[in-house]
């Protein structure tokens, strides 16, 4: 079994490689849903997840054939760029199934739960941006830090232990992989860890940012330092360094702005008085 901190580093890796995915084509027709209240599916996915499950724990296994369901196809969406010509999606579609198979084949062992990795990894990303084509950036962002505030909350709080431990352990059925989580050596994440870093790449494209690699690294970064906290405890919201990251880059943004603006008005105002 490979210890822990090669397993974190590889899980740590995929959430920063989330950041800086390629942008899969999403549905135009999701612009005319458009709104901020969309954004809180971020928090409420979490919330109403740990309180459904606490409440109804067999609920559990509709999550894991959920995610058994639809994560292939997601995974496939995102290898094909969401493009439908048959040179692009024969191909994502042939990889998603051989990840799947190898997925289901080999569950104990490295190669194996890569594959489930990857597949779990790459479903998110058309759905954070089909997120951001349904809200606003500046909603998302707010999103984000409520999802990693709750999360926070709820593990320091000792709250989401019991549910989180009966939806790891979920199966959708004997044999099957599980892939509402993402289990790597002895390390594991949630699906939600997952999510909200892809989340914050769709933001960043959204805004047209060309710092998403930037973002990227900043993120495994702040995740590796948080997580030193291990050895003080079992488990950790893995959603806290991304959202530390989009508050330094908000803070980054904020703080070249005036520096930006200022340098550029003299030059635009001896333009115009020399026109």
């Amino acid at each position: 079994m490979l210890a822990f901190v090669p397993s974190d580093a590889v899980l740590l890796l995929a959430q920063g490689a989330l950041v800086a995915a390629p942008a899969p084509r999403v549905p135009r027709e999701l612009a005319r849903l458009r709104g901020t209240g969309w954004a809180w599916i971020l928090p409420i996915s979490l919330g109403a997840t740990v309180g459904l499950i606490a409440l109804v724990p067999r609920s559990a296994d509709l999550y894991a054939w959920l995610a058994f369901l639809a994560c292939p196809p997601l995974a496939a969406w995102a290898l094909a760029r969401g493009r439908a010509e048959p040179r692009r999606a024969a191909p994502a579609a042939a990889l998603a199934a051989a990840a799947l198979a190898l997925a289901w084949a080999d569950q104990d062992h490295l190669p194996g739960q890569a594959a489930a990795l990857a597949l779990t990894a790459l479903s998110t990303v058309p759905l954070a941006f089909g997120l951001a084509r349904l809200a606003p950036p500046w909603a998302l962002r707010a999103g984000i830090l409520v999802m990693a505030a709750l999360d926070a909350l709820l593990v320091f709080g000792q709250t989401l232990q019991a549910p989180n431990a009966t939806l790891n352990a979920a199966v959708p059925a004997v044999g099957l992989p599980r892939l509402q989580l993402v289990e790597f050596g002895t390390a594991i994440m949630g699906y939600g860890d997952l999510f909200i870093a892809a989340v914050l790449g769709a933001v960043l494209a959204a805004e047209a940012r060309r710092n998403r690699q930037v973002a990227a690294l900043l993120v495994v970064l702040l995740a590796g330092l948080w997580d030193l906290l291990f050895l003080v405890r079992s488990d950790l919201p893995a959603t806290v360094p991304v959202a530390l990251a989009l508050i330094l880059l908000e803070l980054y943004k904020r703080e070249r702005r005036p520096s930006s603006s200022a340098s550029t008005s003299p030059v635009s105002l001896s333009a115009a008085r020399s026109s």
